[in-house]
Protein backbone atom coordinates (compact mmCIF):
# COMPACT_ATOMS: atom_id res chain seq x y z
CA UNK A 1 0.00 0.00 0.00
CA UNK A 2 1.30 3.45 -0.91
CA UNK A 3 1.74 6.08 1.69
CA UNK A 4 -0.75 8.98 1.39
CA UNK A 5 0.75 12.35 2.25
CA UNK A 6 -1.21 15.10 3.94
CA UNK A 7 -1.01 17.23 0.76
CA UNK A 8 -2.37 14.46 -1.48
CA UNK A 9 -5.14 13.74 1.03
CA UNK A 10 -6.30 17.40 0.92
CA UNK A 11 -6.17 17.47 -2.90
CA UNK A 12 -8.21 14.26 -3.05
CA UNK A 13 -10.82 15.67 -0.62
CA UNK A 14 -11.13 18.90 -2.62
CA UNK A 15 -11.49 17.02 -5.92
CA UNK A 16 -14.14 14.71 -4.43
CA UNK A 17 -16.17 17.64 -3.09
CA UNK A 18 -15.89 19.47 -6.42
CA UNK A 19 -17.10 16.36 -8.24
CA UNK A 20 -20.12 16.09 -5.96
CA UNK A 21 -21.13 19.65 -6.85
CA UNK A 22 -21.25 18.96 -10.59
CA UNK A 23 -24.75 18.50 -12.06
CA UNK A 24 -25.69 15.07 -13.34
CA UNK A 25 -28.24 13.68 -15.78
CA UNK A 26 -30.68 16.05 -17.47
CA UNK A 27 -29.50 19.04 -15.42
CA UNK A 28 -25.99 18.65 -16.86
CA UNK A 29 -27.29 18.23 -20.41
CA UNK A 30 -29.58 21.25 -20.18
CA UNK A 31 -26.92 23.69 -19.05
CA UNK A 32 -27.31 26.85 -17.04
CA UNK A 33 -28.01 29.23 -19.93
CA UNK A 34 -31.49 27.94 -20.76
CA UNK A 35 -33.54 29.79 -18.16
CA UNK A 36 -35.19 33.02 -19.37
CA UNK A 37 -34.29 36.32 -17.77
CA UNK A 38 -37.18 38.02 -16.01
CA UNK A 39 -36.57 41.34 -17.77
CA UNK A 40 -34.50 42.82 -20.54
CA UNK A 41 -31.51 44.74 -19.32
CA UNK A 42 -29.73 47.38 -21.33
CA UNK A 43 -26.11 48.13 -20.61
CA UNK A 44 -24.23 51.37 -21.20
CA UNK A 45 -20.83 52.71 -20.25
CA UNK A 46 -20.40 56.12 -18.63
CA UNK A 47 -18.27 58.13 -16.23
CA UNK A 48 -19.08 58.70 -12.56
CA UNK A 49 -20.52 62.22 -12.03
CA UNK A 50 -19.20 62.77 -8.52
CA UNK A 51 -15.47 63.46 -8.35
CA UNK A 52 -12.56 64.30 -10.60
CA UNK A 53 -11.23 60.74 -10.84
CA UNK A 54 -13.50 59.92 -13.78
CA UNK A 55 -14.13 56.30 -12.86
CA UNK A 56 -15.82 54.17 -15.51
CA UNK A 57 -19.26 52.75 -14.79
CA UNK A 58 -21.33 50.05 -16.43
CA UNK A 59 -24.96 51.09 -16.02
CA UNK A 60 -27.76 48.52 -16.31
CA UNK A 61 -31.20 49.82 -17.27
CA UNK A 62 -34.58 48.16 -17.54
CA UNK A 63 -36.89 48.35 -20.56
CA UNK A 64 -38.22 51.73 -19.35
CA UNK A 65 -34.75 53.26 -19.16
CA UNK A 66 -34.57 53.31 -15.35
CA UNK A 67 -31.17 52.55 -13.88
CA UNK A 68 -31.25 49.25 -12.01
CA UNK A 69 -27.57 48.76 -11.23
CA UNK A 70 -24.19 50.45 -11.40
CA UNK A 71 -20.95 48.50 -11.46
CA UNK A 72 -17.34 49.38 -12.04
CA UNK A 73 -16.12 49.03 -15.62
CA UNK A 74 -13.35 46.39 -15.51
CA UNK A 75 -11.95 47.66 -18.83
CA UNK A 76 -11.72 51.32 -17.74
CA UNK A 77 -8.20 52.63 -17.31
CA UNK A 78 -8.92 54.71 -14.21
CA UNK A 79 -10.66 52.35 -11.81
CA UNK A 80 -10.31 48.85 -13.35
CA UNK A 81 -13.74 47.87 -12.04
CA UNK A 82 -13.43 49.26 -8.51
CA UNK A 83 -15.94 51.82 -7.23
CA UNK A 84 -16.33 53.96 -4.15
CA UNK A 85 -19.66 54.28 -2.27
CA UNK A 86 -20.60 57.47 -4.14
CA UNK A 87 -20.32 55.76 -7.52
CA UNK A 88 -22.38 52.80 -6.39
CA UNK A 89 -25.18 55.20 -5.40
CA UNK A 90 -25.68 56.48 -8.99
CA UNK A 91 -29.02 54.59 -9.30
CA UNK A 92 -30.27 56.43 -6.20
CA UNK A 93 -29.37 59.77 -7.80
CA UNK A 94 -31.20 58.93 -11.00
CA UNK A 95 -34.25 57.20 -9.52
CA UNK A 96 -34.81 59.46 -6.51
CA UNK A 97 -38.39 60.69 -6.09
CA UNK A 98 -36.88 64.02 -4.98
CA UNK A 99 -35.04 64.50 -8.28
CA UNK A 100 -36.16 67.54 -10.26
CA UNK A 101 -37.19 66.91 -13.86
CA UNK A 102 -38.10 70.49 -14.72
CA UNK A 103 -36.67 73.93 -14.06
CA UNK A 104 -37.87 75.44 -10.79
CA UNK A 105 -37.56 79.23 -10.50
CA UNK A 106 -38.10 81.47 -7.51
CA UNK A 107 -38.33 85.15 -8.37
CA UNK A 108 -36.54 87.70 -6.17
CA UNK A 109 -38.43 88.37 -2.90
CA UNK A 110 -40.90 85.57 -3.68
CA UNK A 111 -41.68 82.63 -1.45
CA UNK A 112 -43.14 80.48 -4.22
CA UNK A 113 -41.34 78.29 -6.74
CA UNK A 114 -42.58 78.33 -10.33
CA UNK A 115 -42.12 75.61 -12.91
CA UNK A 116 -40.43 76.94 -16.06
CA UNK A 117 -39.36 75.43 -19.37
CA UNK A 118 -35.77 74.63 -20.29
CA UNK A 119 -35.98 77.08 -23.20
CA UNK A 120 -36.92 79.86 -20.79
CA UNK A 121 -34.05 78.94 -18.44
CA UNK A 122 -31.40 78.92 -21.19
CA UNK A 123 -32.59 82.30 -22.52
CA UNK A 124 -32.69 83.75 -19.00
CA UNK A 125 -29.12 82.59 -18.29
CA UNK A 126 -27.89 84.01 -21.60
CA UNK A 127 -29.62 87.35 -20.96
CA UNK A 128 -28.16 87.62 -17.45
CA UNK A 129 -24.65 86.78 -18.67
CA UNK A 130 -24.91 89.42 -21.40
CA UNK A 131 -26.31 92.05 -19.02
CA UNK A 132 -23.59 91.43 -16.41
CA UNK A 133 -20.86 91.37 -19.06
CA UNK A 134 -22.04 94.64 -20.60
CA UNK A 135 -22.26 96.35 -17.20
CA UNK A 136 -18.83 95.20 -15.97
CA UNK A 137 -16.75 95.09 -19.16
CA UNK A 138 -13.41 96.91 -18.89
CA UNK A 139 -11.64 97.90 -22.10
CA UNK A 140 -8.58 99.66 -20.66
CA UNK A 141 -6.79 100.05 -17.37
CA UNK A 142 -3.99 102.34 -16.23
CA UNK A 143 -0.53 100.81 -15.91
CA UNK A 144 2.30 103.22 -15.03
CA UNK A 145 0.10 106.15 -16.04
CA UNK A 146 -0.69 104.74 -19.50
CA UNK A 147 -3.93 103.22 -20.76
CA UNK A 148 -3.46 99.54 -21.58
CA UNK A 149 -6.10 97.49 -23.43
CA UNK A 150 -7.40 94.63 -21.29
CA UNK A 151 -10.87 93.78 -22.71
CA UNK A 152 -12.19 91.78 -19.78
CA UNK A 153 -15.23 91.48 -17.57
CA UNK A 154 -14.72 91.59 -13.83
CA UNK A 155 -18.30 90.76 -12.91
CA UNK A 156 -18.37 87.13 -14.08
CA UNK A 157 -16.55 84.01 -12.95
CA UNK A 158 -16.39 80.56 -14.50
CA UNK A 159 -16.18 77.65 -12.09
CA UNK A 160 -15.68 74.17 -13.54
CA UNK A 161 -16.79 70.93 -11.96
CA UNK A 162 -15.10 67.63 -11.32
CA UNK A 163 -17.16 65.70 -13.84
CA UNK A 164 -15.84 67.78 -16.73
CA UNK A 165 -13.43 65.91 -18.96
CA UNK A 166 -10.52 67.53 -20.79
CA UNK A 167 -12.57 68.30 -23.90
CA UNK A 168 -15.33 69.96 -21.85
CA UNK A 169 -12.76 72.03 -19.96
CA UNK A 170 -11.06 73.10 -23.20
CA UNK A 171 -14.34 74.25 -24.77
CA UNK A 172 -15.62 75.97 -21.64
CA UNK A 173 -12.30 77.80 -21.26
CA UNK A 174 -12.54 78.97 -24.87
CA UNK A 175 -16.08 80.24 -24.26
CA UNK A 176 -15.10 81.97 -21.02
CA UNK A 177 -12.13 83.68 -22.68
CA UNK A 178 -14.34 84.76 -25.60
CA UNK A 179 -16.71 86.39 -23.10
CA UNK A 180 -13.77 88.21 -21.50
CA UNK A 181 -13.89 86.24 -18.25
CA UNK A 182 -10.54 86.23 -16.47
CA UNK A 183 -11.58 84.55 -13.24
CA UNK A 184 -11.49 80.87 -14.19
CA UNK A 185 -11.49 78.25 -11.45
CA UNK A 186 -11.93 74.53 -11.19
CA UNK A 187 -12.91 72.22 -8.37
CA UNK A 188 -9.48 70.61 -8.41
CA UNK A 189 -7.89 73.93 -7.36
CA UNK A 190 -10.42 75.05 -4.76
Amino acid sequence: MTKLSRRHFLVLCAATNAGLLLPTGSAAAKGVGDFPLHKKVGESHTICPYCSCGCGLVIATDENGHITNAEGDPDHITNRGALDPKSISVPQLSNSPLRLHTVMYRAPNSEQWEEKSWDWAVKEIANRIKKTRDETFVTTTKVDGKDVAVNRTEGLAWIGGAANNSEDCYLSTKLARALGIVYLEHQARI
